[in-house]
């Protein structure tokens, strides 16, 4: 059997000689006692444990971490969006001019009363008269 080296990255980098005809459970064996924990990856993916390491390149770096606890998901998911789902679509108003302010408010008033006035004779007209 060919000996090749893999470099297995786990705190710090060690470098292991191993057949080829050895699988990654075989590899776990070897760097730790407790093996159900263990997850090795290559290139970001976990690698199965039946899998013969003569399928890696020599010379490749392997990762060796600890499986991570799933947690719950608080909430069904199924429920995502309900409110969103149940409330009903109401058309978009139109907008309304949106009143002057300040001094353009204090100009128009001026125009309005002092400046395009003329006067006239008789009683004195309200802002809303047409005639």
């Amino acid at each position: 059997p060919t000996i090749m080296q893999l470099f297995v990255q786990t705190d710090k980098v060690n470098c292991f000689d191993v057949q080829e005809t050895q699988t990654v459970s075989d590899l776990k064996a070897t760097i730790a006692r407790d093996v159900s924990e263990l997850v090795i990856t290559h290139e970001g993916r976990p690698l199965p444990d039946d899998m013969l390491l003569a399928l890696l390149t020599p010379n490749s770096t392997l990762n060796v971490a600890g499986k991570l606890l799933g947690g719950k998901v608080h909430g069904s998911l199924a429920r995502a969006g309900k409110v969103k789902g149940q409330t009903p679509k109401v058309a978009k108003q139109e907008d309304k001019k949106k009143k002057k302010t300040g001094r353009c408010k204090r100009r128009i008033q001026y125009n309005r009363r002092f400046a395009t006035n003329v006067n006239t004779f008789g009683r004195k007209k309200g802002p809303n008269s047409n005639s």
